[in-house]
């Protein structure tokens, strides 16, 4: 689909989301790190849990309340409301206050206000745009995010630490900006509601849609295959989740200042934060660059010596990340982590397309999220195991839990081949 053709709605979402996403990853890498000076490595982890775990329950209502009320108003009242976060945030870090626990709690509202934004957002992706064409605009979308992931970490570097409170007044602008665009320019996309009976989904309350949505989630109890597919990558995640909370941890408290690069008299230096935010950066850019072809690589392969493969590298990955403090071997342990998550991208979803069957389709790939959500609210307790066990044995567990994952993988795809076998002898018996 060419740019041209593109619904105006799309286009000045990209650029006034790109820059929003730019801001955002000027400061979310290094929280954790604010988090663990602030309130210790114990009660850091505790908060980012409780924090995770309420953003999960937000992010379930978000869809029902795109379609109750509207893409826009939703898209405009969590802007609006991101700008009231951002001057809460700004003051807490500012020449008049300096607020740990403010900070926290206006950190955590932006992810209330990023849970009830995003499903408004998608929806109006898959209005707007023919079913034929959804994927690469969505690819579009993907790759904007993670340019933003490139260059913000790098500029977030140097501001969020030597000048956080003119960043977060910046931050504020863009969000009031983006909140009076929404109301002026995007137009509303939603299907016209027409008024339905009592009992329809459209007059649910919202609890009662929560309950619903949970109640979905049986579907894994039910199918042992995808059980396994879930908690294998409940485990894994455990691995790729620590890129802004257990690496940035280390990398600041590890990683001394040293040379990278030097030219006669002139050379280039970095220490641990800095050295931090150029590893998410380069996590960002390797994404960028080559996300496609590394999925159109592994398509030639079975998906168990995929999944497997993939995680047997995160293990291995985050195993060794935690016995280097050299910044080029960090470097090169990023490009390994990288394409480990890259391995699986492109086979997901795909994946879970066959296993579910046609008319649930929907409740397994929302349960199916449940690999990154349930990942998400566990991850943060790796920061309170340093203090419990140190970071080498911290790193081998979640290793550890990397191989298990492996080996889940591999009996999953093992059993679902012999149910193949079974059911192809069984029909030739038939015959």
């Amino acid at each position: 689909m060419r740019w041209k053709d593109w619904d105006r709605n799309l286009k000045i979402r990209l650029i006034s989301e790109g820059i929003m996403n730019l801001l955002f990853w000027t400061f979310f890498p290094f929280m954790t790190i604010y988090f663990a000076d602030s309130f210790g490595k114990e009660m850091s982890g505790v908060l980012l849990i409780v924090s995770q775990i309420i953003s999960v329950f937000v992010g379930l209502t978000g869809g029902y309340c795109a379609d109750r009320f509207g893409r826009k108003r939703m898209m405009f009242w969590s802007a609006a409301a991101q700008l009231v976060c951002f001057l809460l945030f700004a003051y807490a870090n500012s020449p008049w206050l300096d607020s740990a626990l403010l900070t926290f709690i206006s950190f955590s509202l932006l992810g209330l206000c990023e849970a009830m934004y995003w499903p408004a957002s998608h929806a109006m992706v898959a209005d707007v745009v023919p079913e034929k064409h959804r994927s690469s605009v969505f690819a579009v979308f993907y790759t904007a995010i993670n340019i933003t992931v490139v260059v913000g970490p790098i500029i977030g570097g140097v501001f969020f630490f030597h000048y956080r409170f003119p960043l977060l007044i910046v931050c504020a602008v863009v969000s009031a900006v983006l909140a009076v665009v929404i109301k002026l320019w995007i137009a509303e996309t939603a299907p016209q509601r027409k008024e339905m009976a009592p009992k329809t989904p459209e007059k649910q309350k919202w609890y009662r849609y929560l309950a619903a949505q949970l109640q979905d989630y049986r579907v894994i109890v039910n199918d042992k295959t995808f059980l396994v597919f879930v908690i294998a990558g409940i485990l894994v995640a455990q691995t790729f989740m620590q890129l802004d909370l257990l690496m940035a941890v280390y990398s600041t408290e590890n990683v001394r200042e040293q040379t990278v690069f030097a030219f006669g008299n002139w050379d280039w230096t970095v220490d641990g934060t800095k050295a931090f935010s150029w590893l998410v950066a380069e996590n960002g850019f390797l994404v960028s660059i080559f996300t496609v072809a590394m999925s159109k690589w592994m398509s030639r392969y079975k998906e168990r010596n995929v999944f497997v493969s993939s995680s047997l590298l995160y293990g291995l990955a985050i195993l060794l990340f935690g016995l280097t403090v050299n910044i080029w071997g960090l470097i090169g342990i990023m490009a390994m982590f990288t394409a480990a998550e890259l391995m699986t991208v492109g086979i997901q979803e795909s994946f879970v397309s066959k296993l579910a069957p046609e008319h649930m389709r929907g409740q397994y790939f929302a349960a199916s999220s449940l690999r990154f959500t349930i990942g998400r609210s566990i991850a943060p307790i790796s920061i309170p195991m340093t203090v419990w066990f140190g970071y080498s044995w911290t790193f081998a567990l979640l290793c550890l839990l990397a191989v298990c994952s492996a080996v889940l993988y591999y009996f999953m795809f093992n059993s679902l081949e012999s149910k193949k076998t079974a059911a192809q002898q069984k029909t030739a018996v038939l015959r």
